[in-house]
């Protein structure tokens, strides 16, 4: 009888601990008006996998800087209006309104004061490896990603697993995340450099 009442306990327990992702992300989105981190991202893709890293800086809402500097350096950039997407090796610029951009782009997902839950099912995933998890799955055909899964700790996110319809897989590892460091607005302000070929998208 002591080892049913032990079990029965312990998955009460579980289910507690289970039912903690969504409440974190809201506190996560509530409590960092700004926020800075390092990133780590893995793509895989027909048995691929490629892997790249970088800084995030973000100002809610609708600013941010995603800035991959291994293995090649290419900057994407939100200003509050429009996206920039700047990649020096080929010396181009792409750039879109920001609007039309939100659902294709993990920083611009979460620079917006709800995004996710305006254009997001979200659903409790339990947890793992000392995580807990949601899921998130479009309201919307048209969107980039199929499912995002979202794993935190103490209110922080720890890592993004993003499915698009392309049948890629991307984990996104953050560290160093700090919350609400005095961000310039200056740093958000993109203006292509000289010389790169601008492509505009409306």
């Amino acid at each position: 009888m002591k080892k049913l009442f032990l079990a029965a306990v312990l998955l009460a327990l579980a289910g507690t601990l289970q039912a903690a992702a969504i409440p974190q992300l809201k506190a996560f989105i509530a409590g960092s008006s700004t926020l800075t981190a390092d990133f780590q991202q893995v793509i895989t893709s027909k048995g691929k996998r490629n892997e790249a890293s970088g800084t995030l800086s973000i100002a809610r809402p609708g600013k941010f800087l995603w800035v991959y500097n291994k293995p090649y350096d290419q900057l994407i950039d939100g200003d509050g209006k429009r996206l920039w997407i700047y990649d020096k090796e080929l010396s181009q610029v792409t750039t879109r309104p920001l609007n039309a951009a939100l659902g294709s782009s993990p920083a611009a997902l979460l620079a917006g004061s709800n995004a996710i839950e305006r254009d997001y099912t979200l659903r409790e995933a339990g947890n793992d490896k000392g995580l807990a998890w949601l899921t998130a799955t479009p309201k919307k055909d048209e969107n980039t990603f199929k499912a995002i899964r979202m794993g935190f700790s103490n209110n922080v996110l720890q890592v993004m697993e993003l499915s698009d319809t392309f049948g890629n897989l991307t984990r996104i590892s953050f560290s160093n995340l700090k919350k609400n460091p005095d961000l310039p607005a200056s740093l958000f302000h993109f203006t292509p450099p000289k010389g790169v070929d601008v492509i505009s998208d409306q």
